[in-house]
């Protein structure tokens, strides 16, 4: 089996000169070029200075923007039998709550970041911080030729994905080299790509689809990759597919707010000069999939020669490396219509004009895994007609949370009665099957997802609880309803019975905005201030969260 940095390395000496990836700033120009002999030389002078410093199995912590030195730091632990830890670098000298816990639970020997900003990184990560090496890859000469990589276990842990996690449990998944390769294959074959398919990509390295899509699947199959920074999206979404015309990109996508956004930018003014035509793969996933997204796209971008077809709805989470199920290259779409109150009891019946909804299909089971959908309760296969769990097996699928072997075994450990000799993942992702398609309806945990991005609800109240001496902790509840461009977040929470008659509402409601956005870097909504003992909870005092979700859609 040939892993990753025995793939780069075979790059390096096959195809030298090739350019691996391109980096442009808010402009759209170019201000970095890495060749895959470039991009190997750097990261073996890393991996030369890790391996004299570290043991084979301590973790790194990755500090990064958007940048080739966090690649090079990457490939460079890959080499030297470091397991990397990709995290959200602090911003505005604050670090997240949910990074200090990163660092608490995994327990870094080394920080590697970039020079210009390793002192003030230092400054304000090292107390929280016990790393006995704080390396800048950008300062590193280049490695002895002699240096020779690491033989590498291929079911060695490669690096670990942090979920969410700012009140002190976060979850590290463990990605081995094996799931590496796995799942990038499964992304090959499902995507159609091969050594001429263009990549241009913006989501962050720390997340999976930034990583495993944008960073590894390139070298994975030889291409080339176009990367732009996450700000820059935000900020000017039509640059994003400035870019696909300009390089001709065969692959590239988002979340499904990603697509909203730049139907809306187009909207406000003229379409710029493009030529989409080259864009074969446009992926929707990491969010809700939503039909009017979809359609509202094509029509925007047809007349710049973007196809429907090339639409490309597809499903994974970070416990499966990243690829769960992928439409297929050229596919387009599948939509299907399903009643609603049906849903709601986990049934599907096809829907009528008045109580019809409309899901989007994430694709099919890619080869060389297994899916079922499952009853969460008994672990029995649900009949046809039925949702239930996506439960997930085969060599892509992680091999547990660092440090939580109990939690690790209910997750990536269980078992159908009819299957007992195979492990299978527990998604938390309630679905079904419907002529061979996957539709993905709801979420057995209250998970939100915003803009792509995965929130636990219960460290958004954390947050909220802290952020005035007038609210209640452990009651408050935070939820995800539709918005006119996505999903967004409302915050209901109890004031404390002791609080100060004279507490000014704006204040109360000003600091939780403000507590969240700094936390979380999210944007709430609207905030609910309800009275002690509104927000209803479980008898073992748990925050009945769709409960609260549907009071306020009410």
């Amino acid at each position: 089996m040939q892993l990753l940095p025995d793939i780069l390395a075979r790059r390096a000496v096959d195809e030298p000169d090739r350019i691996a990836y391109i980096f442009l700033d808010d402009n759209g120009a170019e201000h970095t070029t890495t060749t895959y002999r470039e991009l190997h030389d750097a990261a073996m002078a890393v991996a030369s200075l890790l391996r004299a410093r570290c043991e084979p199995g301590d973790r790194a912590l990755l500090v990064f923007g958007q940048s080739v030195e966090f690649i090079t730091a990457y490939f460079g632990c890959l080499y030297a039998d470091i397991v990397a830890v990709p995290v959200n670098p602090p911003r505005r000298g604050q670090v997240q709550d949910s990074t200090r816990a990163v660092v608490a639970d995994c327990a870094p020997t080394a920080v590697l970041t970039i020079g210009a900003v390793l002192e003030p990184l230092r400054a304000v990560l090292e107390p929280v911080c016990a790393a006995r090496q704080w390396l800048a890859v950008d300062e590193l000469p280049t490695a002895d030729t002699a240096f020779a990589p690491e033989v590498v276990d291929p079911d060695s842990v490669a690096f670990l994905q942090y979920t969410s996690g700012s009140t002190s449990a976060p979850k590290g998944v463990m990605v081995t080299h094996r799931n590496l390769v796995a799942n990038e294959e499964m992304i090959r074959h499902s995507f159609g790509h091969d050594s001429e398919s263009t990549v241009v990509g913006w989501a962050p390295f720390f997340h999976d689809q930034g990583l495993i899509g944008n960073v590894l699947q390139p070298v994975y199959v030889g291409a080339t990759c176009i990367q732009m920074s996450p700000t820059t999206f935000i900020r000017r979404p039509l640059r994003w597919l400035e870019a696909i015309s300009r390089y001709r990109a065969h692959t590239s996508g988002g979340p499904n707010f990603a697509f909203d956004a730049c139907v809306a930018r187009a909207a406000a003014g003229e379409l710029p000069d493009l030529d989409l035509s080259s864009w074969k793969v446009a992926f929707n996933g990491a969010e809700p999939i939503r039909a009017e997204t979809l359609d509202r796209f094509a029509k925007t971008f047809a007349p710049l020669g973007f196809s429907a077809q090339s639409v490309f709805p597809c499903y994974g989470l970070a416990e499966a490396t990243l690829l769960v199920s992928a439409s297929g290259k050229g596919r387009g779409p599948r939509l299907l219509d399903a009643d609603i109150d049906a849903l709601a009891d986990r049934r599907y019946v096809a829907g009528t004009a008045d109580q019809g909804h409309t899901l989007v299909g994430s694709g099919v089971v890619l080869p060389g895994e297994s899916l079922r959908i499952v009853d969460p309760e008994t672990g029995e296969p649900c009949p046809p007609d039925r949702a239930g769990e996506i439960w997930v097996a085969g060599d892509h699928v992680a091999q547990g949370y660092r440090g939580l072997p109990e939690l690790s075994a209910a997750t990536f450990q269980a078992r159908i009665a009819d299957d007992a000799e195979r492990a299978y993942l527990r998604t938390g992702d309630l679905g079904l099957i419907v002529d061979d398609e996957l539709y993905v309806v709801g979420r057995l945990k209250d998970m939100i997802i915003i803009r792509g991005r995965n929130y636990y609800p219960h460290d958004i109240e954390h947050t909220v609880a802290r952020a005035h001496p007038a609210l209640r902790p452990g009651s408050g509840a935070a939820f995800a309803v539709p918005g006119r461009d996505g999903e967004k977040l409302v915050v209901v929470q109890e004031l404390a019975r002791d609080a100060a008659a004279d507490a000014d509402a704006d204040d109360i409601v000003g600091a939780i905005r403000a507590a969240v956005t700094q936390e979380h870097e999210l944007a709430v909504a609207d905030v609910v201030l309800a009275a002690p003992n509104t927000v209803q909870k479980t008898s073992s005092g748990k925050i009945m969260r769709a409960a609260a979700r549907k009071r306020y859609l009410e």
